[in-house]
Parts: C-alpha cells; structure tokens; sequence
C-alpha cells in the first residue's frame, strides 16, 4: 500500500506501466541494475563521509560553514531517492527508469555548478561533490545503454505494442 501510494505519487497516472519480463529478467538488464545499486552505494557512503567528516572537524573546534551541512544532508537525500527509483525500474517500471535517467543527467550538472562557487565550500566538499558527480555521470552513462533504451521504450512508443512487447496482427 505504501509503495504504490508513493509510485502514485512520483510517477501520477503512470504509475502501474511496467515493461515485459522479458525485459526486466534480461541478464544486461539486470547486470546493469545490480552495478548502478553499486554505484548508489558508493554515493551514500560519499554523504555519509562528508557528515562524517564535518562532525569531525566540528568537534574539533573548527567552523564548518552550514552549506557544508546542508549539502551534506541533501546528498543523502537524493541518494535515498534515487535507490528508491532504482528499484521501482528494476522491477520494470517506465517511470523509474526515466526519473532515474534524468536525475542522473541533471544533479551532476547542477553539483559541479554549485562547486564552482568561490568560497562556498572548503576543497574538501568540492572533491566530495566532483566525485558524487562522476558517479552519477556513470549511473547515467549504464541508463543510456542501447540494451538499457530498447528495454525501457516510453510509452507512448509502445501504443503499438501488446503486453508482450509485440506488435498486434493486423
């Protein structure tokens, strides 16, 4: 009840559309999945390591700036939510895997973006922040396979297309 509560929620009346098994139990297409749930892993424990380091320092008597703290928080965020789209499109889910595929494009822009501000953030974080987006970029980079495109048609692509994923005789 909860999970279709929240697949309603992020993905409206598209909530329920899922690609064929076939698809779903392909060995690239699970291949891919278990190396982005890898790679998700490798973010979270980036965001764990940047609170951990900030806590450090903070007992140490240093300031850390609050950005350092927010981000921080929202790196494990983002990475929590980005799990969740990973295995709502790993059971087939269209709109889980195109979330997933446009939030692995757009965070990394928008991180290295932020990195760039003079003074923002400590050389730390902005090593944190280069290395969450090169991760991304890779979580990106197995989304947008061939394999990973031909398993996870829109749609509206797939009108055409019984359950199956065939197209009906005429």
């Amino acid at each position: 009840m909860i999970v279709e509560s929240l697949d309603r929620l992020a993905a409206g009346r598209n909530a329920s559309i899922r690609i064929p098994e076939e698809q779903r139990s392909h060995p690239r297409t699970e291949r891919s999945f278990t190396v982005i749930t890898w790679l998700l892993a490798v973010e979270f424990l980036l965001g764990i390591t940047a609170l951990a380091i900030a806590l450090v320092l903070t007992l140490d008597g240093q300031q850390v700036p609050w950005p350092v703290w927010f981000r921080g928080l929202v790196v494990l965020g983002i990475t929590t939510t980005l799990f969740y789209f990973a295995w709502r499109a790993r059971a087939g889910y269209y709109w889980a895997y195109s979330r997933l595929r446009l939030f692995s494009r757009i965070f990394p822009i928008v991180t290295l973006v932020i990195a760039a501000i003079p003074g923002l953030y400590p050389l730390w974080m902005i090593v944190e922040q280069i290395l969450f987006s090169l991760v991304l970029f890779g979580i990106s980079e197995y989304l947008s396979t061939d394999h990973m495109r031909q398993a996870f048609v829109k749609p509206s692509a797939r009108a055409g297309l019984d359950t199956a994923g065939n197209t009906p005789p005429s």
